[in-house]
């Protein structure tokens, strides 16, 4: 029998998505909908750690989750601190969210280079780990991280305060093949974008069962996760057309030419014609091209924008598909239709029931 679905509401980036008491408000709306968690964003603009920081206090049950945490933005003991530090304000209810970001962000921002940007990401979570874990000063020797570093005046430390826990959830950010089962064999939860329930086993099952395979682990010890856009009712023109050029910012603008994740996916899952239009128009210059060159489809394939009626068939298959969590960015701008999509996409997923 098919499970319910958990549900998290994804603010994005700041200033893009909900912001200020704007984000407040419809975080408590969530909440009192029955949503599990909260997750914020961070690129090159506000970062993941100061809004759940800011959103502890005014919440009381949702979780606070970093959808996600750029490695190349901080070392792994920052990041370790800022976790345990927010799950203590809150009683518990962080989540990390991890992942390396690419290459134009990584190398253009941050000024780290993105060399095995996956090896990287493995070991910087083994770091936050020990660290949360508090068992004894840190003493870590890898490729990529080394603690306390050799032939300096460093010594290994220990973080100065007991955590809420000892094992705070680590979720990946992963759709690449490796990074994928990466997630499979390490993490407590996978967070895909750009997903479509369809194409789920065609597209990950062999990753995901490599991965499990390598951690000795199975299906229950991930939480697959993914992040998608819902509007529910109102105009379906404007929604469609929000997710499309969403779409199209990252088939054209997140990479480059010769490495673009997303446009890597869209082969993957029946799409790849229209992502190498769209990307060449856009690179070229014409958006408004690669704008109209997004069909309907691909719409329907990985958002939940649609009727009620739609929403609530397409939210059955992910839950047939034992989906874990839905975590959702509502695109209607009238805060009326936010809170209708939140309370009947709660009602749905059989976490609250209509306010």
């Amino acid at each position: 029998m098919a499970s319910d679905l958990k549900l998290g509401l994804n603010l994005g980036y700041w200033g893009i998505g909900p912001a200020g008491q704007d984000a407040v408000e419809v975080v408590q709306a969530a909440e009192r909908a029955g949503f599990e968690s909260v997750w914020a964003a961070e690129s090159y603009g506000s970062d993941v750690v100061s809004v759940l920081a800011w959103l502890a206090p005014q919440t009381e049950t949702i979780k606070l989750g970093g959808a996600i945490l750029q490695v190349p933005a901080r070392p792994p003991a920052a990041a370790a601190m800022a976790g345990a530090t927010i799950d203590k304000l809150s009683g518990g209810r962080f989540l990390f969210g991890f992942g390396p970001s690419g290459p134009q962000v990584s190398e253009g921002w941050y000024g780290v280079p993105y060399a095995k940007p996956w090896g990287r990401t493995r070991e910087y979570i083994e770091v936050v780990r020990e660290i949360v874990a508090r068992e004894g000063p840190v003493e870590h020797d890898g490729e990529h991280y080394k603690l306390p570093l050799p032939g300096g005046e460093g010594k290994a430390l220990k973080l100065n305060f007991h955590p809420e826990r000892n094992r705070i959830p680590v979720f990946v950010g992963a759709i690449g093949r490796k990074s994928v089962e990466m997630a499979a064999e390490i993490g407590d939860g996978w967070i895909p974008i750009f997903f479509s329930v369809d194409a789920f086993q065609e597209t990950w099952g062999e990753h995901l069962e490599a991965g499990f395979a390598k951690g000795g682990r199975q299906r229950s010890d991930l939480e697959v996760s993914p992040s998608l856009q819902v509007a529910i009712d109102g105009d379906q023109e404007a929604a469609k057309s929000v997710v499309k050029a969403g779409l199209v910012l990252y088939f054209g603008g997140m990479g480059s030419r010769k490495t673009n994740f997303y446009v890597d996916l869209a082969h993957r899952f029946g799409f790849g014609e229209v992502a190498d239009e769209v990307q060449s128009l856009y690179q070229d210059g014409d958006r408004a091209g690669a704008f109209e060159a997004m069909p309907d489809e691909i719409v329907e394939a990985t958002s939940l924008v649609g009727s009620e009626a739609e929403v609530a068939e397409r939210v059955e298959r992910f839950r047939e598909a034992g989906i874990d969590r839905l975590i959702v960015s509502p695109v209607h701008v009238e805060r009326d239709q936010q809170l209708h999509t939140l309370d009947r996409l709660a009602s749905m997923a059989g976490v609250g029931t209509p306010a």
